[in-house]
């Protein structure tokens, strides 16, 4: 079985537990606190020394960092991957995007002023470039969603996965999606599709282990 490393708040971890939960695959699930620094214990390094979840475990023990690649490889050979060259590089330009241009701004805000006790007055100074960041992020969304219900290929694929899983809680961030139409509509359409979980689910038949040593 696989085992996922990952927190129930995190963007990045929904992601991955959303594909999971879209292709109806069991696997374990060990509960990692970044805000307790649990990602940066001997325990957790030994298994990432890059001290970041996700991490996905195979069954024969190799492990798989970072959201996006951790989406890529469950996903291939599925509905969720375009099956066209040029329209998978597309998707994988969205995932670069999210990455670079939209999670920065838009999960940070989130991470900071929401889940981090006294996060707004440590990052002051940083509030109005996440601001600035992320507000241009959902408008180059908006602009695309306007004429296209997925971000690729005509259907729901691990971009849309990878942007939804930010921009559905970018409200906490202080992000209002009231100007952005498009992109709620597009929120609300990826969340009517069978299969679909919200962050706070946990999957039965799953263990949570909130132990690393049991892990």
């Amino acid at each position: 079985m696989l085992t996922l490393y990952s927190m129930q708040l995190s963007g990045n971890s929904y992601k991955v537990r959303l594909l999971l939960a879209r292709l109806g695959i069991r696997y374990r699930q060990v509960e990692v606190d970044i805000l307790r620094g649990e990602t940066r214990t001997p325990a957790f390094l030994a298994k990432n020394p890059n001290g970041h979840i996700p991490l996905l475990e195979l069954e024969d023990g190799r492990r798989l960092a970072e959201s996006n690649a951790i989406l890529a490889y469950l996903a291939e050979g599925t509905p969720f991957v375009p099956a066209d060259p040029f329209q998978r590089a597309v998707a994988l330009r969205w995932m670069f995007f999210e990455q670079n241009s939209h999670e920065p701004a838009i999960a940070a805000a989130r991470f900071w002023l929401s889940l981090v006790k006294g996060g707004r007055d440590l990052k002051t100074h940083e509030i109005d470039q996440w601001m600035e960041k992320g507000y241009e992020a959902l408008s180059l969304m908006e602009r695309h969603l306007s004429h296209n219900d997925y971000f690729v290929g005509g259907r729901t694929s691990i971009a849309d996965l990878a942007l939804y899983a930010h921009t559905h809680v970018a409200g906490e961030g202080d992000f209002d999606l009231g100007a952005f139409p498009a992109v709620t509509d597009w929120l609300a359409r990826i969340a009517s599709e069978p299969g679909h979980v919200a962050m706070s689910h946990v999957p039965e038949g799953a263990v949570t282990i909130n132990s690393l040593a049991e892990a």
